[in-house]
């Protein structure tokens, strides 16, 4: 029990750090071209950690594990971030908030699939209830504001990204701490990523003013969203299992309209208690139900 409860309190550790990356993507744009955005985190996230994995003298993976490495950055270092950002030009983060509910749902389908983990019907019953819930609410508090057929369609491959980086670096922590995982990941794209980052921002100079609140929210995201929150992320993964796992990012499209409103003053309305708590119960209803095959995670 003291287990479960550690891998569910740096689950959600992750989730309250990643509920801030919509609403600061969308305050950096005005400074910062998408690309350079995306770039430019994986830059930084990348630099940060190869300082890191230097300083602790951390020896290289196994050559068996290098092609799921790269499988887990393209999912969570580039898919996710440039998808998303690219949405968020069209869309508010509020609308966008709808379709990345389905995030937890989606991993949830691949850990069964990827990893052959088996989960109980109850489980399934509130992670569908859940996502639901997520989905109806968002879309009736601010979500249906910033409907865009196309932002819709990039966020839809921000979500498939997300899971399918989740899943394939849950595989890596097996093999190596969380931190290493997500480490590994960003050093590997820093050679692309680093000179994308320097071309892009160079070329979106004339279109672009960088302002002190625009770089203080893409340093948020460079730092916190694209590092160290997958420090405490895989760590939860780890120990519940992703299926089990994920579901605790449930919680996370509420605290970004939250975040939304209070920061971009974004719309949401007086029943957020509701399905804040009906989201919560369900949260609690996979965390309860059955479950097997948990990953055992690297020292």
């Amino acid at each position: 029990m003291t287990r479960t409860r550690s891998g569910f309190l740096f689950a959600l550790v992750g989730v309250v750090i990643f509920s801030f990356t919509l609403p600061m993507v969308k305050i950096a744009l005005p400074s910062l071209s998408p690309w350079t955005i995306t770039l430019g985190r994986m830059a930084i996230a990348g630099t940060t950690a190869l300082i890191v994995l230097t300083l602790r003298k951390t020896p290289l993976p196994d050559r068996s594990l290098w092609r799921t490495i790269f499988y887990t950055g393209l999912g969570i270092s580039l898919g996710f971030p440039i998808f998303s950002t690219l949405a968020l030009q069209r869309t508010t983060s509020a609308h966008a908030a709808v379709i990345i509910a389905g995030l937890p749902l989606a991993t949830a389908v691949l850990a069964v699939l990827r990893h052959k983990e088996k989960v109980a019907p109850m489980f399934w019953f509130g992670a569908v209830i859940g996502s639901l819930t997520l989905m109806v609410y968002a879309w009736h508090h601010g979500g249906s504001q910033g409907a865009d057929p196309v932002a819709d369609v990039l966020l839809i491959g921000a979500v498939l990204s997300s899971a399918f980086g989740y899943s394939e670096g849950a595989i890596l922590t097996r093999s190596m701490p969380g931190w290493q995982v997500v480490s590994w990941c960003v050093v590997m794209f820093l050679p692309v990523s680093s000179i994308g980052a320097i071309a892009t921002f160079f070329a979106g100079r004339q279109t672009h003013t960088v302002e002190l609140k625009g770089f203080l929210a893409f340093l948020f995201v460079s730092f916190g969203s694209m590092y160290l929150g997958f420090f405490a992320w895989y760590r939860g993964l780890s120990v519940l299992g992703v299926a089990r796992g994920s579901q605790v990012q449930l919680i996370q499209p509420i605290m970004t309209l939250l975040w939304s409103s209070l920061l971009l003053g974004e719309h949401i309305g007086a029943t957020s208690i509701i399905a804040a708590v009906i989201v919560l119960s369900c949260v609690l209803l996979t965390q309860r139900a059955r479950h097997f095959a948990v990953i055992a995670p690297a020292d």
